[in-house]
């Protein structure tokens, strides 16, 4: 059934009024008890999910989500990168990597334990044989949430999943994910609290986002027309860099060094991401260029990721929850298996709720969505969510498939 409303200029419309309204109710002191409990970012995400729930837009239908991931997120990458603090951001220290490496256990493990409980208390959920089995469809799951969708169809082929189980998992890895990216918005907007819990140290990140404020505030002049221009010139270049690289490395290396695909290096949306950010991190180093950030270059890129987590909210529809209950309910258990382990982690070596929100969407989400997550804590925090996922483009396919190993020796003991 299509959709009531199919043109994407009308969605862009919508999105971008959804967002202004956000955006206005926050500054309205009528609204301050709702927002102290309630992120801004969060409902951004759930408006555009309602839509598409009750089939007012569709992202089936648009083309909305591509342009933002592909062209406004890489955007954003430069423009929040060029003002970075390279030596500071080292300075976070080694929490941020044991965050992201307990995740991928997380989501290793989550599997084949999720596999293992539902396989005893409802075994008809996974009864499936040959190319239907739950396990190999799990598989791509663990692809998915480990790298991103190289991965994901990466276990599909080599697992031979069916088209049939392959399409009931992707419902429940996009609205199980999105759940939990849900959830770290809102922790966003409580951490202070979480890392209380904790009793995490989280000086690092404080020092960097007092080091990047005294520096905005040191340049911050009026912008003008030429100053809009430059930003927009340096971003949307930088854009162009990144897609004309892609365009070449990325086949380039499936010719001649078809091994790489299990590094998912052979996908150019990899290397779009990649090259983007590097692009950002070397101008990052020309002062004329990093004083941009005194005219707005971060505010501009936190406009481009805002309309790509509402474009990431119209993936989402709240019905398709009840049509796949049974590998719902195994998604909800392994989902809650990586987050156990997580907090326990982080419990233990007193890790920042950030190093736990970020490690947890570097994997889950990606690089579409760990800058977005980063920069619901602070803007300026966004590269650490993009060098993270693609380390987790990297380990995606070898974690996946161990994942799958281990479920398929619970499936077929």
């Amino acid at each position: 059934m299509k959709p009531l409303i199919t043109n994407d200029a009308v969605v862009l419309g919508i999105l971008l009024l959804l967002l202004t309204l956000v955006f206005q109710a926050e500054k309205n002191p009528k609204f301050k008890t709702f927002f102290t409990y309630v992120p801004g970012l969060l409902l951004c995400y759930f408006l555009p999910a309602f839509l598409n729930t009750f089939n007012v837009i569709s992202h089936k239908e648009s083309q909305l989500y591509f342009v933002a991931s592909r062209y406004m997120l890489p955007a954003s990458l430069v423009l929040l990168t060029i003002s970075i603090d390279f030596p500071s951001l080292k300075k976070l220290g080694p929490k941020a990597l044991i965050m992201f490496f307990t995740a991928t256990l997380g989501i290793i493990l989550g599997g084949p334990v999720a596999l293992f409980i539902v396989s005893n208390i409802a075994p008809s959920i996974v009864n499936g044989t040959g190319d239907d089995a739950a396990w190999k469809g799990l598989s791509t799951i663990a692809g998915s949430w480990i790298g991103g969708a190289a991965n994901q169809l990466a276990m599909k082929e080599a697992f031979n999943v069916s088209d049939k189980v392959y399409s009931a998992m992707a419902v429940v890895d996009v609205v199980t994910a999105n759940i939990w990216m849900a959830c770290l918005l809102y922790g966003a907007g409580i951490s202070d609290k979480i890392d209380k819990w904790v009793k995490a140290d989280n000086s690092a990140i404080k020092e960097l986002e007092k080091k990047m404020a005294e520096y905005q505030s040191s340049i911050v002049r009026v912008p003008n027309l030429t100053d809009l221009m430059t930003i927009m010139g340096i971003a949307f270049g930088g854009v162009a860099l990144s897609h004309f690289g892609a365009d070449n490395i990325a086949p380039f290396l499936a010719t001649n060094a078809p091994y790489m695909k299990d590094f998912s290096l052979t996908d150019t949306f990899i290397w779009v991401v990649i090259l983007s950010t590097t692009i950002g991190l070397v101008l990052s180093f020309s002062a004329p260029i990093r004083s941009l950030e005194g005219v707005g270059a971060s505010k501009i890129a936190s406009l481009f990721l805002y309309f790509l987590v509402a474009c990431v909210g119209m993936k989402m529809n709240f019905f398709e929850i009840a049509n796949n209950l049974g590998y719902f309910l195994i998604g909800i258990i392994w989902m809650l298996t990586h987050i156990i382990i997580l907090l326990s982690v982080a419990k233990v070596i007193k890790a920042p709720f950030f190093f736990v929100a970020v490690g947890s969407q570097a994997n889950v989400g990606g690089a579409a969505s760990a800058p977005v997550v980063a920069s619901a804590f602070n803007p300026v925090l966004a590269p650490v969510g993009v060098l993270l996922a693609v380390l987790g483009y990297a380990v995606g396919t070898y974690g996946a498939m161990i994942s799958g190993y281990l479920m398929k020796l619970i499936h077929n003991p």
